[in-house]
């Protein structure tokens, strides 16, 4: 039962992982490439594009 106490700790260690690599593809431009894609995936499963 111990593991369901220290849960919120593996989500909160989880959620900070997150943000950095978020700031990390920032930081580096990446944003715009990403960016992009999503667009045309969301253009090709609609059927716009």
């Amino acid at each position: 039962m111990r593991f369901w106490k220290n849960n919120h700790v593996l989500w909160l260690y989880g959620a900070l992982t997150g943000v950095l690599f978020l700031v990390i593809g920032a930081s580096l431009d990446q944003f715009s490439v990403i960016w992009r894609k999503a667009i045309m995936i969301c253009m090709e499963c609609i059927g716009i594009g």
